[in-house]
């Protein structure tokens, strides 16, 4: 059958691949509980008809604010098959930013997972305009539970049944289904509006270049209320792949282990993570294993899908039967396909996971996007590192003559919800997407060589709008300047020039002494006074955001010494050339190459 809608996935897998187990996630004993194809076709049913019996109409938009789990998916069948709009959010967000979203979005039900996540919304609930109706996966004392909801929909499913049908019938490709709010340089998150047929298109085109089938068993962590991860569970369940939701990021190792993992979405983080552990077990080897070990490493990091030679075959083979087919025995023993996304990955992590059967294909694309643009083939093996494979079938692209990245097509959005003027801004009279990513193409592989805005990504995929913190940490009277880094690692940091008027006062009341400004900012005084005001910010921000170290610097940044553009803008790589030293011990780069030696 052509999947065009969302809900087209649920019934190809209950027409093709009957009903085996596809959604599992451990309960509160530690053991998995499973759900098998018809079950997930009677939750999702339930919960479109419980929608319906309480009065929601086409285009309602329905929040759900939850970790990885079953009812996820559930929700996200049943909402659409109502007639309703996912609007999926984060978990870990501020209550400030949840009033901003559930408002701006017009939720009108809200689904909540558990009550750590709940009490996040609660102070958000009494300036929710719409009154929307809240349910809560857990039960929780003093809210309508899902257990309450789903008996409600089976109740009046015989009453709504013919509706739903309707509905589904009625559906066009180009209806919206989901509303997906991401972060913008404003500082308020912007809506993008995305069409059933955008991110499945996406997901079929992706699933199409790829080995898995309904034998092999997936496991997610990454958020769902990510476009990435959603595509993503969209393509194994085309696929009919079985997919785990981890208990935690704690438990990767566990989990993969445990239910015999062939594949999982990751971002560049956890797999500098798994990286590390790797490397940490080798040191603590003795005599001729860990020489053993070292020398499979650099095997490893060399390793080549196509040009091998006799003699690096068979040195390869004796690594992976002394060395790489442990690391797979402590995963799950299995071989696997792992999708990587959300930033760039360092060529030797990718060379070394691939040797260990472990095979790493880098992607690239944008919420705007459905979201792939670009993707290495596991169909074809391709190990291109440094690249984020050709452009999908399908997918319209092209450079601008500046070498930002262009695309258009069925995964392009309808635009930003609320917002015009964002809208044109990022898409032209002609229709193409401007990304704001600078590419150029390598032999037909995509390679992202800079970028365009200032919007930036840690090595976790989250996303960093570096401005908006910089206008926020100047707020601060104590804070004259600031500069926010952190592309690819793991935390951001800031490097800070203080309002020196205002330290001198602050130095003279409580007396501490000084010479100069230079020697100024290394006081540690004057540091846990900064500390102070960056962490009152920090108590405002979601977690990723959070300013995890600084360091402060004696310079004024003017447009005379080059630091300023003439509208008084940051020059960014005019700061991090006179910076690289303080940039380099903040993020430890200097012992990085040593270990790396």
């Amino acid at each position: 059958m052509k999947l065009l809608r969302n809900f087209d996935i649920l019934d190809n897998l209950k027409e093709n691949y009957g009903n085996k187990v596809v959604l599992g996630r451990r309960d509160a004993t530690g053991k998995w509980r499973e759900y098998t194809v018809e079950e997930y076709c009677e939750h999702a049913n339930a919960i479109a008809s419980a929608l319906l019996e309480m009065g929601v109409q086409k285009g309602d938009k329905v929040a759900t604010i939850m970790q990885n789990r079953p009812e996820w998916n559930f929700l996200d069948m049943g909402i659409t098959m109502a007639g309703g709009i996912h609007v999926p959010v984060y978990p870990t967000l501020s209550p400030t930013e949840y009033k901003y979203i559930l408002n701006h979005s017009d939720a009108k039900f809200i689904f909540i997972g558990v009550e750590q996540i709940y009490r996040r919304v609660e102070p958000a609930i009494p300036d929710l305009v719409l009154n929307p109706q809240i349910f809560t996966i857990d039960p929780i004392e003093g809210r309508r539970s899902f257990a309450e909801f789903l008996e409600t929909g089976r109740a009046n499913l015989e009453k709504w049944a013919p509706t739903i049908q309707k509905i589904k019938e009625e559906t066009s490709p180009e209806d919206i289904s989901t509303l997906i709010y991401t972060s913008g340089t404003t500082g308020n998150p912007k809506g993008v509006l995305l069409r059933h047929k955008s991110m499945v298109i996406n997901a079929a085109t992706v699933a199409s270049l790829h080995t898995h089938t309904s034998k092999d068993v997936i496991l997610s962590f990454l958020p769902l209320s990510h476009v990435y991860e959603r595509v993503c569970n969209y393509m194994y369940q085309i696929l009919g792949s079985s997919i785990y939701y981890a208990t935690s990021l704690a438990s990767i190792a566990k989990d993969l282990k445990d239910i015999h993992s062939t594949g999982f979405c990751a971002v560049p983080r956890v797999l500098e993570t798994m990286f590390n552990k790797l490397q940490a077990a080798g040191k603590d080897l003795k005599g001729i294993k860990k020489r053993i070990y070292k020398w499979a490493f650099r095997i490893a990091q060399v390793y080549d899908n196509e040009n091998q030679s006799w003699f690096y075959k068979k040195k390869y083979d004796l690594a992976d039967k002394l060395v790489y087919s442990k690391w797979r025995e402590n995963l799950g023993g299995m071989p696997m396909i792992i999708v990587s996304g959300g930033s760039s990955i360092q060529e030797k992590i990718i060379r070394t996971f691939t040797a260990a059967k472990l095979q790493i294909y880098e992607g690239y694309g944008l919420t705007e996007t459905s979201p792939v643009i670009s993707v290495n083939n596991p169909r074809k093996r391709e190990l291109h590192p440094g690249t984020v494979g050709p452009i999908l079938p399908g997918v319209e692209f092209k450079l601008a003559d500046d070498g930002e990245i262009l695309t258009k097509g069925d995964c392009l959005m309808v635009g930003y919800y609320k917002d015009d003027a964002a809208t044109k801004a990022v898409v032209d009279e002609e229709g193409w997407f401007h990304t704001g990513d600078i590419g150029m193409l390598v032999d037909g592989y995509l390679k992202i060589t800079d970028r365009k805005k200032e919007i930036f990504k840690l090595s976790t995929g989250k996303y960093i709008a570096p401005q908006v913190l910089e206008n926020r940490l100047k707020e601060s009277s104590f804070i004259e300047q600031a500069m926010v880094i952190g592309e690819n690692e793991k935390i951001a940091a800031a490097l800070i020039v203080p309002d020196f008027d205002t330290l001198h006062f602050w130095c003279a009341k409580h007396k501490v002494h000084y010479v100069d400004n230079e020697e100024l900012v290394h006081n540690p005084d004057v540091i846990k006074r900064v500390q102070r005001e960056v962490s009152k910010l920090n108590e405002t921000l979601p977690e990723h955001e959070q300013i995890r170290q600084f360091r402060l610097v004696a310079d004024s940044w003017t447009t005379q010494t080059g630091e300023l553009s003439q509208t008084l803008k940051l020059r960014r790589s005019v700061l991090y050339k006179k910076y690289d030293a303080i940039c380099r011990e903040i993020y430890q780069y200097d012992k990085k190459e040593k270990n790396e030696e």
